[in-house]
């Protein structure tokens, strides 16, 4: 396949992918974007293998934000779509939308990456790759830039978890995909029976390793508004991890 700047999957919602209620889990909506963009990377000349051999650099997802309309279904086909945005010194953008069988907009999202040295865990300039597009795409499926998350009230304390093996990817951190699993375990199931995301925006701070403790710690000041704060705290030495603000909405 020729590279190309809008990458495109179908996709069938499995039984692996979803919730109790049938319906994707938003932490399999995140694998689904981390798939795809590692698929449209790799078809740019730029996958998790040629970084690693040829630059001694990892993908890194430091923030994303997604919306969604309507959560699939199991076995429903979806249309997943992946264009990259130019990148600054730092960091490189990539948005996604995700299309139901009628070509409707069924969820959208914004993220900013970065490449990680292996061996310093450090980050690094783009001019590193020097990565082209065949295309530049100037939309954006997600209006506006995102802003810095904090808490705006009194945080309580949800419960702590002990990062092993299971929440453990290839580059030997936390996917982010099991933070938003942490981020949803924050409610209990008549919660998620009752609510569901509209919005998510997480931010990805500092790595956490196995064997760390994560404090999950929730601030509900804005839950009259349907909005959540959520951080995840590494006990060990006291740094935040990731932060989290959703908007919620009844089924």
């Amino acid at each position: 396949m020729d590279p190309v700047s809008l990458f495109k999957i179908n996709y069938k919602i499995e039984l692996s992918d979803v919730d109790f209620n049938k319906k994707l889990r938003v932490s399999g909506l995140f694998k689904l974007f981390q798939d795809i963009a590692s698929m449209a990377s790799d078809n740019l000349g730029f996958g998790i293998d040629t970084l690693k051999i040829k630059f001694g650099v990892a993908w890194v997802l430091m923030r994303i934000k997604v919306e969604v309309n309507k959560m699939p279904s199991l076995n429903e086909e979806i249309l997943l779509e992946t264009w990259p945005i130019e990148p600054s010194k730092i960091e490189f953008e990539r948005d996604f939308l995700v299309r139901d069988s009628k070509g409707e907009i069924i969820a959208r999202a914004v993220s900013t990456w970065a490449v990680i040295d292996l061996e310093t865990r450090r980050l690094v300039k783009t001019e590193r790759i020097s990565i082209k597009y065949p295309e530049q795409i100037l939309s954006r499926a997600i209006d506006g830039r995102m802003r810095k998350l904090k808490s705006s009230g009194q945080m309580e304390t949800v419960y702590k978890r002990v990062v092993g093996y299971s929440d453990i990817d290839f580059n030997g951190h936390v996917n982010n995909s099991k933070y938003v699993d942490f981020i949803m375990d924050c409610f209990d199931i008549e919660k998620h029976n009752k609510y569901t995301v509209k919005s998510i925006e997480v931010h990805f701070i500092n790595e956490i390793l196995p064997g760390n403790t994560i404090t999950l710690n929730v601030d509900l000041t804005s839950s009259a508004s349907n909005i959540v704060y959520i951080e995840g705290i590494n006990e060990k030495d006291g740094r935040t991890v990731f932060r989290a603000h959703i908007v919620i909405k009844e089924r």
